[in-house]
Parts: structure tokens; sequence; C-alpha cells
């Protein structure tokens, strides 16, 4: 008789841990260490190897934050370890904790000869050593603060070098050379991978109670006192239970091997360089001692940075490519944040990261690979498709607080119509161990059952952590067929795809934007960062388009490789914890400083070829970069800078301290405090503010969400907050017949700041530019617009087009929706009537219904100031610019979005220069014009339908043409749906939100 059924699955788990475990290593002897610290950032291994080390040994308080220490490892493997079922390792601990691998310290062992053999951190600590009978090697560790352990959110001094101070982190435990005994450790692996299935199992299950009945016996069979000797035996007699096969119709899991590495987060760039080159060495290693380990591995960036520092480990990466081990996925330079970055820098993400990995490995990626990015544009589908791939796989949406989504595996349809394949792992993690709790969670989560049967499970420790350890790859041979359990198979996710495409004939179709209902913070936090990204993108378009104009027109050369580097940086910066602000401060403040030092580089870059474009000479000549016309100067071409047209600006002050400010277009009403308690459309005869409210109006709300503080914001923020009436001073600054500016100066907390609002001639937008001093702790400053529209939608910018959101909240997924974000505009519209706001750096956005049918508010959301991971989030000055412009449809907001983030530039010259391509219908707008990618000093012009409309244009090129041809992102030929080539001129006949990429040699 088996007894009580918890105590004897206890006994069975002490047996494990008290005899078992102990016994996987018949010996350890410890090795000779001597130490050397680098004295600040970390030093090549030919500079470190070359310094004076001192002997340490275990018990050694080392690793300052951030700092790295090398030990010099030295002994010899004892006489007699050799022989069949033995396998000689080192073993080596730095101090780890089992919690938050990959958030700690980790190490790196290298050759005397400065080739890599393995990383070690928290779960992954053996090295298998196969080299000679003498120990010689060296161990670069580094001290990586435990950030993650400060997941109770609270403000850490450990993101910055100043502030990280120096006491050491961690105690050295051992550095050992050991025998391991392979039979036990198998018998180990059956016992994890049987006791998992165990426990995972229902309480009542037939399953359960055989496999717990198998497991007491084995505990007779294995001897105490002699686990090596009966290890043999006991893996015998577990073999009815491994031996069982799962069910005809279990769930089959893919799975691959992974390592989510996080580009920057709670830590630098600088040492993800390190965490990559650790994790791939681990797999490299995994890879030699089994041919059936697959690993898939996304970020064309981290295979760069291991071509640029580590030469030698990346060749070991192109074998293992060849092999069809090592699996490039993703096609993307990194896994970039999608709701922020704009449309051409989303593609061109697809193209840096595509060739990379067709340059260095001839291998076309047909997937985009964003497991952990905070939600997902509804532009995505078409730009995947527009780059020649066809699947998407993402976890992140299995974080939703509100709502579930209805499929793991269905087809995804853009905004424009184009359709990928989709797939979300229903394992809910990208870090799987592959234990049988995951994996039974996979069958039973999966949303798609009847229909289909297979899914990915992407197994290894992230970040630094190791990645896959041989462990896991244990798991996956046991779980193959295994009764009770899925059926497992190493592959790639490629394998998962082709199948699935084959097999699922119809999949479920989900239309539009995948929004995340989490992380809504992400859309505000780290304002500058945010800034630097929408100012570069603008700057490269300029560069891009006067560069080209220049070589075009006058012959000079385009700066091919300025351009390729400056874009590389500004798409690493777009990674998915850089411009989202959920880094630490260092991260924030280096992306800053590349932000400025890139700007100063493109403006040089467009000087020179703005010199070229125009010629020398004292005519103020204004180049226009919008795809609009502009100030008389035709879209994308220079011509004379020409006055404004219009009434003058009229100022009318008020006794009580109001202004009236009219131009023929708008009549604007500021209160004492600088709000805007009136707004007359003149030409449309209409009041845009609803009776008794403020526009214009200053915000301040708390901000403490309940957990990830830089990542949230919890709809409860809207509870308690405070209108920002009164002012300090207000001021009219300005006063022309071209323009009248009033300026307000408020002060709140301990922040300060002055706000300029501007209404200019023959313009019937207001503009407001908002510097801000900004000193609050956990505070969310929010700018409101009630207008007298009754809207029952928004459009907002998204890549390539815009998205349309309801302004109620009628269903869980319309209130889940309560943040949301937008590129340059935002437009909300009655029948016949519509009002659009701008924004020149501004992502985070809500925007409600009135009460009483009483209009919409448009809320800007400006700034926050979250204490972790960045105790100095957002803390100083900011400049924001914001512009409101009554009576718009969204061709106007298109215009405005691209007007308020391109400012005028007007240079001295001696001639005007037409623009490269012309096109008849301002429906299609020109996103980008540069020279081709191959270098054959082709023109590319990117373009797309920006209304939601078909639009039907002709694009004419300013310059002789052989021909034209649609291509796609990476600029191959393609056959592209209404485009029509004719002689000298391409005419489009194109669907709502369809993207064009066409190619112009030049004759």
């Amino acid at each position: 008789m088996h007894g009580n059924p918890l105590l004897a699955e206890a006994r069975i788990d002490r047996f494990v841990a008290d005899q078992i475990v102990p016994a996987v290593y018949r010996g350890r002897v410890p090795l000779d260490l001597t130490a050397w610290s680098a004295p600040g950032e970390p030093v090549p291994f030919r500079d470190a190897v070359g310094q004076e080390f001192e002997p340490v040994a275990p018990g050694l308080a080392w690793g300052a934050p951030w700092s790295t220490t090398w030990f010099h490892v030295t002994g010899q493997v004892p006489d007699g370890w050799s022989g069949d079922g033995t396998a000689v390792e080192l073993v080596i601990d730095l101090g780890f904790s089992r919690m938050n691998p990959g958030f700690q310290a980790e190490g790196l062992v290298w050759r005397p000869d400065g080739t890599t053999i393995k990383g070690v951190s928290p779960m992954n600590q053996a090295v298998p050593w196969t080299g000679d009978a003498r120990i010689d090697v060296f161990v670069e560790a580094a001290g990586n603060p435990n950030i993650a352990s400060n997941f109770g959110f609270v403000p850490t001094p450990y993101g910055e070098l100043a502030t990280a101070g120096s006491e050491p982190q961690y105690v050295l435990q051992c550095v050992d050379v050991a025998l391991r005994d392979v039979a036990v450790w198998e018998l180990l692996q059956d016992l994890t991978a049987l006791i998992g299935l165990m426990k995972a199992l229902p309480a009542d299950s037939t399953r359960r109670a055989s496999i717990r009945f198998g497991l007491e016996d084995l505990l007779d069979t294995v001897d105490p006192d002699d686990v090596a000797g009966s290890a043999a035996a006991a893996r015998k007699s577990l073999r009815p239970l491994l031996d069982a096969p799962a069910s005809a119709s279990a769930h089959h899991a893919y799975a691959v091997g992974h390592a989510h590495i996080d580009s920057a987060w709670l830590w630098p760039v600088r040492e993800t360089v390190r965490k990559c080159a650790r994790t791939f060495s681990n797999v490299i290693a995994l890879m030699d001692a089994d041919p059936d380990f697959v690993f898939a591995c996304s970020s064309a960036q981290q295979y760069a940075w291991m071509k640029e520092f580590y030469p030698e480990l990346f060749a070991r990466i192109r074998e293992k490519v060849a092999a069809g081990q090592f699996v490039p996925v993703g096609g993307m330079w990194v896994e970039s944040d999608t709701n922020m970055p704009g449309g051409e820098a989303m593609a061109r993400q697809m193209v840096a990261g595509k060739r990379f990995f067709l340059d260095e490995f001839g291998v076309e990626t047909q997937d985009v690979w964003l497991p952990d990015s905070f939600g997902y544009s509804g532009a995505l589908p078409q730009i995947v498709r527009s780059a020649g791939s066809r699947w998407f796989l993402s976890q992140k949406l299995s974080w939703n607080d509100t709502d579930r989504m209805p499929h793991h595996t269905f087809t995804w349809e853009g905004i424009d119509g184009s359709r990928v394949l989709t797939h979300f792992p229903p394992v809910d993690t990208y870090n799987s161990d592959l234990s049988a709790v995951e994996l039974l969670h996979t069958e039973r989560n999966f949303a798609e059952k009847g229909v289909a049967g297979s899914s990915i499970v992407p197994f290894g420790w992230g970040d630094g952590g190791g990645g896959p350890t041989r462990e896991m790859v244990a798991s996956a041979r046991r779980f193959a067929s295994l009764e009770g359990a899925p059926t497992v198979e190493l592959g790639s996710p490629n394998t998962f795809f082709a199948r699935v495409e084959a097999e699922l004939a119809q999949p479920p179709v989900w239309t539009g934007e995948m929004y995340l209902e989490f992380h809504r913070g992400t859309y505000t936090s780290q304002a500058r960062t945010k800034q630097g990204n929408r100012r570069t993108e603008h700057l490269l378009r300029e560069a891009e388009l006067w560069a080209s104009t220049a070589a075009v027109q006058q012959g000079t050369a385009y700066p091919y490789d300025e351009l390729e580097r400056i874009w590389r940086t500004a798409l690493l910066h777009q990674f998915h914890d850089i411009l989202p602000g959920s880094s630490i401060g260092w991260v924030h403040r280096q992306a800053e400083e590349t932000y400025a030092a890139i700007g100063a580089e493109l403006e040089g870059l467009i000087a020179a070829a703005a010199a070229d474009v125009v010629g020398v000479g004292d005519v103020p000549v204004l180049l226009n970069a919008a795809p609009h016309t502009r100030s008389g100067v035709d879209a994308l071409g220079a011509g004379p800078v020409e006055a404004s047209d219009g009434d003058a600006v009229v100022l009318v002050r008020g006794e009580d301290g109001t202004v009236r400010v009219h131009n023929g277009l708008i009549d604007v009403h500021l209160t004492a405090g600088g709000q805007i308690d009136s707004l007359r459309d003149l030409l449309a005869d209409r009041e845009v503010i609803p009776a008794g409210a403020l526009a214009n109006l200053l915000q301040l709300h708390r901000d403490a969400p309940a957990q990830w503080d830089a990542w949230d914001i919890d709809k409860e923020y809207r509870r308690v907050g405070t209108d920002l009436l009164d002012a300090d001073s207000r001021e009219v600054v300005s006063e022309t017949a071209d323009a009248v500016v009033v300026r307000t100066t408020r002060s709140f907390g301990s922040s300060r700041l002055v706000q300029d609002i501007t209404v200019r001639r023959g313009s019937a937008a207001v503009e407001i530019v908002t510097e801000v001093d900004w000193h609050e702790r956990q505070k969310l400053l929010k700018l409101a617009f009630p207008l007298d529209v009754l809207a029952d939608r928004s459009a907002a910018e998204t890549q390539f087009g815009h998205v349309y959101r309801p302004t109620h909240t009628n269903t869980s997924w319309d209130a889940a929706r309560f943040e949301i974000c937008a590129h340059r505009w935002v437009h909300v519209g009655e029948t016949g009537y519509g009002v659009a706001i701008a924004n020149d750096s501004t992502y985070g956005h809500d925007i409600t219904r009135r009460p009483g049918g009483s209009g919409t508010t448009v809320r800007l959301s400006l700034l926050r100031a979250p204490l972790f991971p960045d105790p100095e989030a957002d803390q100083g000055h900011h400049r924001l610019t914001t512009v409101l412009h009554p009576g718009a449809a969204i061709a106007d907001a298109v215009q405005d979005g691209y007007r308020t983030n391109l400012a005028e530039r007007v240079v001295l010259g001696a001639r005007t220069a037409e623009p490269l391509v012309t096109v008849s219908n301002p429906a299609v707008v020109v996103e980008s014009v540069k020279l081709a990618e191959d270098r054959s000093g082709d023109v590319v012009v990117r373009l797309y339908e920006s209304l939601g409309g078909k639009a039907r244009a002709t694009l004419v090129p300013g310059f002789p043409v052989s021909g034209a041809r649609a291509v796609d992102l990476l600029e191959r030929d393609v056959d592209a749906p209404g485009v029509e080539v004719t002689d000298q001129a391409v005419e489009l006949a194109l669907r709502p939100f369809q993207l064009v990429t066409l190619r112009l040699p030049r004759t």
C-alpha cells in the first residue's frame, strides 16, 4: 500500500535534494586564483591579461557596481579523472543568487589565446573541460548590480555610475574543477521531468498516481550510500514511466532555444554587448554537444556587435548559421518599440536588419520577432509584407490587464488590408524552462484547439542569464513523447510557421492595432529621449532629401557611410526599453548625448548638401522638406521666401487682464491665467471651446502606479488632479502685423513653466510652445483641450497612415484604452467639421467624450516623473510644441504634423531648386527621397496614401530617368498593385494607406 500522496511527493522531493543532487559530482578540487580589477570601464581581453594579478581565494568580496574583475584560474585535472561515464568540468560560482538570473553578476571564460569558451551565470555555472590536464583560463566577471531585486519598484541608486557607490556586491564562492557523474546527472533529469509532470497534473489524475507510485518504488532502487553505482538500475526502473507515449491528440510544442537580451534596460548598452557574447558562447557550446539543438536569435545589431568586438565568436556563429542551428529571426535591427517610431524608421528597421542577415549569412528572414514590445501598430503588417516577410511572433499581449487576446495563431490584418500569419506562444513566456508546468499550460491555454495543434515554446534564460541550458535540452528530450504532456520537438520557428501556413487553411483574423493593455506610461516617460528620436527622424529625412538633390542636380557625392551609421544608431535607440523610457538613467543620459551628437552631424550634412543645392550667394532660400507646398515653395523643393498672405494679426487687451487675438481666420480669447476660453473659427462662424470650459489647460495628476513605475499609468490617476489656473505673470512679448506672441509664466510645486501662445498672419492654427523646468515626483502633467465637437472616434497618426479609436467606453476593450499613442497629430470630428492637434515630440494622449453631448476633450501627456528604474526621470528642462487647428480635416492634420516637425529652413544661396519628384495629389505623401542602398545612384522614393481612401496621382521625376520600377523596402523589383509606369512618369491608383516604394534609375 502506498501512503498519503502529499507525504509521498514530499519524500520524493527530499530524496532527490538530499541524495541525487549531491551525487552529481563525484569530486571537486579548488583551483588557484589571482585577480585584477579594471579601474573603470571594461577593457578588451588583450589589455586585461597583461595586467598584474594578485592572489585571491573564495570568500573574496568583489564587484563594485558596474565594475569588472578578471580572474586568472590555473590548476590541474586530478589523476584518474577520466573514463566512461564521467565528464570533467569547471564549476564557477561568482556569488550568484538563483533569483533573477540575468540581473546580477555574470562571467565569460576565456582561453589564454583570446577565444571564448562559455559564459557563467546563476543557472549555468558549469564549463565543460575538454582540454589538457593543465587548466589555464581567465574569467571576465561583471559586477552588475542586481537592480531586478528592486522589482518592488523603489528608487535605486544603481542606475548611474555617479550614485552606484563602490561597495562590493558579491562574495566569490568557488572556482573548482569537478568530475560529473553522467549517469547520475541523467537520472536527475529523468526525475526532474517526471516529478514536474506529476505535480502539474490534476490531483486525481491516474497518470499522476502512476508516476508517484513509480517514483516511490525508485526510492528502494537507489542506494543512498552508492548513488553512482545504483544510478543505472534506477534509470532502468523509470523506463516504463518515461516510455509511455503521449496521446495522439496531444498538443505539439516546437521548443526553440531563445535568450531575450534587451539591448539596454537595467544596464547600459556597453553591457549588452558583453551579455550577448556570454550567451552566444553558451549556445554554441550546446550546439557542439547536440546537433539537434536550435537557437533563434533576433536583432541584427547584436550580431553586428559580435562582428565588431568578438570576431572569433562571430566566425563560429556564422558556421552555426550555415549549419541551421543558429537561426537569425526577426529581420529588424533591434526588437524595437512599434508604437512610436515613424513610418520611415520602421521601414529602415526591416531594411537594416534584413540586409545585414543577407550580407553576412545569405539568409533572408521571413518573420518579425517581437516577443516583448509594448503593443503593435496596425501599420506593421504592411511594413512586414513590404520587406518581403510574411510571419509575425509576439508574446507580450499575454500581459494584458483587462482583456484576453482571443487567438494564438491567426491572421493579422493591418490598416491597409495587408495580412501576416501571426503567432502568440500560449506558453505565455519567452523565457520558458521547458518544465512540465509550462508545457501543460501551453496545451490548456491554446486558443485554437480543434483547428490547430502546435505552438512555439521559446526556452532559455534571457538578459544575460545564459540562454538555454543542457538541463532544458534534456527536458525537451524526455518530453518528446510522454504520456500526460504535450509532445516536444527541438526545432526552428521557421519550421513551425511553414507547417502552420500549410495546415491552417483559414486562420481567424484580427484587424488593426494590437494594443497592449499595460505599460501605457511608456508613451510619455523620458520625454527628452522621445524628443531626440522624433528630431532625429526628421533630420534624417532632410539629410537624405537634400543630399539626394545635391547628388542628382549638382553631382555631389552622397554620404552613404555617414547616413548608414547614423540610421543604425537611431534604430538602436528605438529599442523597446530605450525609446519607451523604461531604462536606467545611464541609458537615457547616454541616449540624450548620442542624439545631440548625431543631430549636430546631421545638421552638418544638411548644411553641406544645401550649400551644393542653392550655391553661394546672399539670397534667402527656403528649403521645403515637407511633402506639401509651404510658404509658396513646392514640396521637396527650394525656392524664394514669400511673405504670408491674409489679414494682419490684431491684439486687443482687456481691462481684466485678458487678451483677444484675431487674424481674420480665428479669434482667440485668453484668460489672465493663459487659458483659451474662446476660440472662434471665423470662416465657419463657429465657437470651438464649449461654454464654461478652458482649453490649453494644464492639469497635474498624482501618478503612482501599483507597479512598473516608468512603464505604467494606472487609470486611477484621474481621481486626483489639479488644474493649474493661476499665472505668475502674463505679457505680450511680440506684437506685429505678422504674429502676436503672448507669454504666460506659472509656478507649481517645485517647477516653473513658461508658455508662449502665437497667432500668425494667414494661419488658422494656434501655436503653443511650453517650456518646463520640471522637478516634480510621481506626477503626470497633461495639457487639455475641451472641444465643442461631438466625436464618436478619434484619429491618430501612425506609421504610413492613421488609426481610429472610439472615444466611448462601451466595451472593456474600449475602457482599457484610456491612454493612447499618436505620432505627429490627432484629429476629432463630427460630420462636416473637425479639429486637429499636432505636436513635435508628444506621444501619449487621452481622448474622451464630454458629458451631455458637449463635445470631446483631447489631452496630451506632456511629462511624467516615475521613480523606478530612474529616480531622476524627466527632471530638468523640456520644450514642447503643440498646434491647435480648428476647422481642420484629416488632410490638414497630416500637413500640420509635417510642418510642426520640419521647421522652416532658410539658407542664403544663389539659386532655387526644383523638387526631385512631384506628386499631383496631396493625399499621396512622399515619406522619403534617398539614393539606392546598392549605391548605384538610383533615386528611391517612398510614398503612401495618407487619408484612408482610394487615391489617384501622377508622380513626375524632376530629372531624366530610364524608366521606373516598383520595389520592396529592400529595393528589389516587385509587382505593386495600382502602380503603372509610363514614359517619364508613374501613374498611381492606391488603396487606403497603401505604401509604395519606387526606384528611379538616372540616365
